[in-house]
């Protein structure tokens, strides 16, 4: 894992110090109304099998990621030649309009899906890509997908790929597409830095707190490193203005708010997705913990986070056991 995050930063800093001369993309694609019927149509990539990006294309990485099914993710995002991103604080980065974020998803070696997000001038697009047998292309899937998969543990999966509505569910703020990965807490330092270097961002974001690198869980502080998971995992919906505000459950890192994290919270809404317990988070007790008890479950109606995963992440959940179970009562 330190190699590859070694990798992505050298990679992600060498083609953000590249000149944009020679910008490959097609801007167009991008921002012209309508669906480009397949990934290729946009240019992003020099090699699409091999995920090779095109110049003004610039890897990036998350600090902790959105666990998918164990899927491995490759991020990429693309700001048109002449414009800048704007540092937000440690908030999410201000892509200007003709901007895309791009992420790819491997299964077992293969690319499964990319999903992009385009800034037109109406606001964010999101569009799902599914990748072709022969590992050549990628064709629009509006409707999604789902077929039969395995984990890297190796455990038989039914991998969704989510419909063009379906993005929304994770993808929306006050009733707005917008994205979720690209906040300064959650990037490398060093990576802010060369993407800054590289004209593309106007300032270096000033971070007091960094969400920590979720391979580095062990050495940080638990209770930072179930944050950090909550954050990435739950808190697109988990916020004051996503789309699970009425549960008054906000899982979000800035959250300072004990009662609001759920510390001896009781549901708003005790229905079946409770498991008949009494509190969102029983401090000393994860089993007793509503939010522990959705987090290991796969049943319909139970499971969270409801959409984007078909298993349970054991890693995700022991930090976040462990977080409950060194609290106080």
């Amino acid at each position: 894992m330190r190699v590859l995050l070694a990798a992505v930063l050298l990679a992600g800093a060498a083609v953000a110090a590249a000149p944009q001369a020679r910008v490959q993309v097609n801007a167009g694609a991008i921002t012209a109304a309508g669906f480009p019927a397949t990934l290729g149509e946009y240019g992003f990539f020099r090699d699409g099998a091999r995920q090779i990006p095109a110049a003004g294309v610039t890897p990036y990485r998350v600090q902790t990621p959105l666990w998918s099914d164990g899927a491995e993710k490759l991020r990429f995002v693309f700001v048109p030649a002449g414009k800048q991103a704007r540092a937000q604080g440690d908030g999410l980065l201000d892509l200007p309009v003709g901007s895309a974020l791009i992420k790819t998803f491997k299964l077992d070696g293969r690319l499964i899906e990319t999903r992009v997000l385009l800034h037109r001038a109406d606001g964010w697009l999101a569009l799902p890509y599914q990748w072709n047998a022969e590992q050549t292309e990628a064709k629009l899937v509006l409707a999604g997908a789902r077929f039969p998969a395995k984990t890297p543990a190796g455990q038989p999966i039914s991998y969704a790929i989510p419909n063009k509505n379906q993005c929304k569910e994770c993808h929306a703020s006050g009733g707005a597409v917008t994205p979720l990965g690209p906040k300064a807490r959650n990037l490398p330092a060093a990576w802010l830095t060369a993407f800054h270097k590289s004209g593309r961002l106007d300032a270096v974001p000033q971070v007091a707190r960094r969400v920590p690198l979720w391979e580095d869980r062990a050495k940080v502080p638990v209770a930072d490193a179930a944050r950090g998971y909550l954050d990435a995992n739950c808190a697109h919906c988990h916020n004051p203005r996503g789309a699970a505000s009425n549960s008054g459950l906000f899982l979000d890192w800035e959250q300072a708010d004990p009662v609001a994290l759920g510390i001896g919270k009781r549901p708003v809404a005790a229905g079946r997705g409770s498991g008949g317990l009494a509190f969102d988070i029983a401090p000393g007790d994860p089993d007793a913990s509503i939010l522990y008890h959705r987090m290991a479950s796969l049943e319909g109606g139970v499971s969270m986070p409801e959409v984007g995963r078909d298993s349970v992440d054991p890693d995700g959940l022991a930090v976040v056991a462990e977080w409950i179970r060194g609290m106080k009562q």
